[in-house]
């Protein structure tokens, strides 16, 4: 049992944690790079935070540029114990209308040409993704918006698409054929590198439009997106206090703390230092094999 430290990281329309007390800015080298912006590290209701602003400060980082392996590591040297990622995206279903929630559990990844792994060429690993989210967190989050006043579906599949370009109508009803529920530009390979940093996530999409699949509709434009931002972005916060306040005091162990054990191929002997130096802060105990 331990601590929590929960990481956010805010998505479009969510750039800072008003809530936050005592808290300072502080930047972090990765062996990765920068991550999106420095973190802004305090207190909820006695609950350790870490903020990241995933497109930083200002929005400057496109989705398809972002740093997603700094970002992870960043938040993982910082102490965090489990990542919530607070999303915007726009539905392919009728029942997931603008202004509400959906708690992600299940990816369709059409990114390409974004570095998705830590590992690489002297260190091979393969962790499970079956179920890329972390239920316990997932459930807890949800619970937290709906208290914030949120309408929020419990489930709902992300197709990841690459961007920076919205989706041709064509290609939006091959995703609802696909069976996604909501679109976005930024859950991967964010969830994937969460996975082998060893850290619980769990994703919540603020819905801002019905992406490109209607007819009747007009097609997406950014005024009609950041007018329904600015809509969630309160509940949006509201959901991270309302989690502070329902956090059990203490944190049991995940199964994902420990996803990488069984998961590297490469024989100890010929790990390649280099690689495993990356690792000092991922996962401690692979520089102690």
């Amino acid at each position: 049992m331990g601590e929590w430290t929960i990481g956010i990281i805010g998505g479009s329309g969510v750039y800072q944690l008003d809530a936050l007390e005592d808290a300072d800015w502080v930047a972090i080298d990765t062996p990765w790079g920068a991550p999106s912006d420095a973190l802004l590290i305090g207190r909820i209701h006695g609950v350790r935070f870490v903020f990241l602003p995933r497109h930083g400060r200002g929005h400057v980082v496109s989705p398809e540029t972002i740093n997603a392996r700094a970002n992870i590591d960043a938040l993982k040297r910082a102490g965090c114990t489990d990542l919530v990622a607070i999303s915007a995206v726009g539905s392919l279903r009728d029942e997931l209308a603008p202004g509400s929630f959906v708690v992600v559990d299940q990816y369709i990844d059409r990114t390409g040409g974004r570095a998705n792994s830590f590992f690489g060429p002297g260190l091979v690993g393969h962790v499970p993704m079956s179920d890329p989210v972390c239920p316990r967190l997932s459930s807890m989050a949800a619970d937290a918006a709906a208290t914030a006043g949120a309408t929020v579906a419990r489930r709902g599949c992300y197709v990841a698409s690459e961007g920076p370009q919205f989706s041709t109508r064509a290609e939006s009803r091959l995703y609802r054929a696909w069976g996604g529920d909501v679109i976005g530009m930024t859950g991967l390979p964010e969830a994937r590198l969460a996975r082998e940093a060893e850290l619980p996530y769990a994703s919540i999409c603020m819905v801002t439009d019905w992406d490109s699949w209607r007819e009747e509709e007009h097609a997406v434009d950014v005024a009609q997106i950041v007018a329904q931002l600015h809509a969630n972005a309160g509940t949006a916060r509201g959901l991270i206090v309302e989690l502070a306040k329902s956090l059990p005091e203490r944190r049991e162990p995940s199964p994902i703390d420990t996803a990488l054990d069984g998961a590297i191929l490469t024989a100890p002997e010929a790990r390649d230092p280099a690689m495993l130096a990356k690792f000092d802060a991922l996962c401690p105990r692979l520089l102690a094999r």
